[in-house]
């Protein structure tokens, strides 16, 4: 079919029009802080970039990105938050509670996508795992505690003291500590605390366990898991077990963790993201968690620690680390 040279023109401008409102519908900002860069919080945000590119939105057709952490500190995780609400972004991901804290305090408008939140409820960020109704939804990386209590029984089979190293300015942890409390006894366990308030405190915390407990357990607290060398060092010295939920920890040299697989974690966040892009509204949308755990072992640091793992225990393992 042959165009009359004026219909030509009007096509193709029609076409060159057509072409910048798809780029422009396609042009959206997202700004992610984290609270803290450890490898568990960076998996959850390369998997966020993952899950956007795969949904067409890559900085080629121009998203633009932008991520900022707060280096373990509140203070800064605010700064950031107030920052990335004056730049008016299409939607804000906050990786870890007191970033995502920061951010929902920040603002009450724009789109805001949580991740790596133990307890979002205890957090205040959202009422309920069901939709908000609020400007806030996300991933939550809860864990079942029972299966925690039970992997701590599985490598240390006579364990009476656990002990845990966390921060108590930190919302995540102070719900599993409440949690373990009530937990541990009908195991025939009991909790030893010590606090940590900065990544630096966390080497002192563990050695003030030293003599005191049988094994040490780690949940996803922040500032345990940015310092988890310092942890390693007295569990290897004093030879006592180290169990975790942060899977990554196992590769650092905890002798086993039950835990989420964060990268997957961050393309769950990130495919939340895309629906606000779409149009959906973040309190239309249900908070989400991850059913999908992982066994990690690594018999190297078990035998450092003074324990030996049951072949059962290895052979159940989707990791074993040499």
């Amino acid at each position: 079919m042959n165009l009359h040279p004026v219909l030509r023109k009007l096509a193709g401008a029609a076409a060159v029009v057509g072409a910048l409102a798809a780029a422009q519908a396609q042009a959206q900002s997202v700004a992610v802080t984290s609270i803290v860069e450890h490898p568990a919080l960076d998996a959850v945000r390369d998997g966020v970039h993952e899950a956007l590119a795969s949904a067409g939105y890559t900085e080629a057709k121009g998203l633009k990105w932008q991520f900022q952490t707060a280096q373990g500190n509140t203070a800064i995780a605010a700064q950031i938050a107030r920052k990335f609400v004056g730049d008016k972004p299409d939607v804000i991901i906050a990786i870890a509670t007191p970033s995502a804290q920061a951010v929902v305090a920040a603002t009450k408008s724009i789109p805001v996508v949580y991740s790596a939140v133990t307890d979002p409820a205890a957090a205040q960020l959202v009422p309920g795992m069901e939709a908000s109704g609020t400007n806030v939804t996300g991933v939550s990386d809860a864990l079942s505690l029972e299966k925690q209590v039970e992997l701590i029984k599985q490598v240390v089979p006579d364990a009476k003291k656990v002990g845990m190293v966390y921060n108590p300015g930190e919302a995540n942890s102070v719900v599993v500590v409440k949690r373990l409390r009530e937990l541990l006894p009908q195991s025939g366990m009991s909790l030893v605390e010590a606090t940590a308030a900065r990544t630096v405190d966390v080497g002192a915390a563990a050695r003030s366990l030293v003599g005191k407990v049988d094994v040490i357990y780690t949940n996803t607290d922040n500032n345990v898991v940015s310092a988890y060398e310092s942890l390693v060092k007295v569990g290897n010295s004093a030879k006592i077990p180290l169990v975790a939920s942060d899977t990554d920890s196992v590769k650092r040299g905890a002798i086993a963790a039950l835990g989420v697989n964060y990268h997957d974690l961050g393309i769950q966040t990130g495919k939340l993201a895309v629906r606000i892009l779409k149009g959906e509204k973040p309190g239309d949308i249900a908070s989400e968690t991850s059913s999908k755990v992982e066994l990690y072992v690594n018999p190297g640091a078990a035998a450092k620690q003074g324990v030996t793992l049951s072949d059962a225990l290895v052979k159940s393992a989707a990791q074993v680390i040499q």
